[in-house]
């Protein structure tokens, strides 16, 4: 029942969002920083914060450490509220990342107060950061930053218990109601209000797996974000030993060069085979208590900077110059 309250509030956001993006001329422009071709409104994310918001409201109003969900809800209405903001009339790069490291810091002290220990809590706070910023640079095709965080809310509500689990199953929903308004070809994006509610909830998730597990298993929780933070990650670092500025939108991600070859439904659904075994494998070894997770997640991660490395030489070609 809350899946399809949850798929209900973001089909509906999604369509709201186009009315108002196209009432207000709030739309991103084709040019040479971006992956699209034609205007197109964005904040269609809208519904997902409205949904994520509310499932942790409910679980404030519900669970047995409700100020540690409140502090959570607090943080995801910060990203949701700041990336709105930011959708429509842009604000700079210090001001977001100030409110982003306050929702992390919020995000941390949830899971502080839910009793989850320091260690979770710096991890909630690390990922959180991290997380919510690699969604927004990985929001650059139609579907594939919606289709991976349904991906992480499927696996983690398999392997999560309740309440975490209601979380990932309101974010595989909510990204189930927002895909149709992105695929085959986007009528509206995420916008920076999707794309941040996307990765502090992913980022809960994470924390949520992470304060529940034993400390053998913890590394192929990583598993189902390694698509999005490798090819942040590497590319990141690559912009950086070029010296650019790697803080501006740019079109040199792994995903944005192979998409300009092959196209957005090619390269969505190729990162989706990706992390959908990703998130088998990590069922399967938690569900059989398997011994190595950490080497398993080392070859993991080899074999996704190796991908990167492939596709980023392949498939781009030379890029100097050219930014998202």
């Amino acid at each position: 029942m809350i899946g399809a309250l949850a798929w209900l509030v973001s089909w509906a956001g999604s369509r709201w969002a186009i009315r108002h993006a196209q009432a207000h001329g709030l739309h991103d422009l084709p040019g040479a920083r971006r992956s699209h071709a034609v205007p197109t409104p964005r904040g269609g994310g809208i519904g997902i914060s409205a949904a994520g918001l509310a499932v942790l409201l409910l679980l404030a109003a519900s669970d047995d450490a409700p100020v540690a969900w409140l502090a959570m809800a607090a943080g995801l209405l910060l990203v949701a509220g700041v990336g709105w903001w930011d959708d429509h009339r842009d604000l700079p790069v210090i001001p977001r990342l100030v409110v982003h490291v306050v929702a992390a810091l919020l995000l941390a002290a949830g899971w502080w107060l839910a009793g989850a220990g320091p260690l979770v809590a710096a991890a909630a706070f690390i990922a959180a950061v991290f997380l919510v910023n690699a969604w927004n640079f990985m929001d650059g095709i139609d579907g594939l930053a919606t289709s991976q965080a349904m991906l992480c809310g499927v696996a983690f509500a398999s392997a999560l218990p309740t309440p975490a689990g209601i979380v990932g199953v309101v974010l595989a929903a909510a990204c189930l109601g927002f895909l149709p308004s992105n695929l085959p070809r986007a009528r509206v994006f995420l916008g920076d209000v999707g794309s941040g509610t996307l990765g502090f909830l992913v980022a809960t998730l994470l924390a949520a797996g992470l304060s529940g597990s034993g400390q053998a298993q913890w590394p192929v929780l990583l598993l189902p974000v390694l698509a999005m933070s490798v090819d942040v990650g590497l590319t990141l670092a690559w912009r950086m030993h070029r010296r650019e500025r790697w803080w501006q939108a740019h079109v040199q991600h792994a995903y944005q060069r192979w998409s300009r070859r092959s196209g957005h439904g090619t390269v969505a659904f190729a990162y989706a085979i990706w992390t959908a075994l990703a998130c088998g494998f990590m069922l399967l070894w938690l569900g059989y208590g398997l011994p190595g997770a950490l080497p398993a997640l080392l070859v993991w991660v080899l074999a996704a900077a190796l991908a990167w490395r492939l596709l980023h030489r392949e498939a781009g070609g030379r890029t100097e110059g050219i930014g998202e």
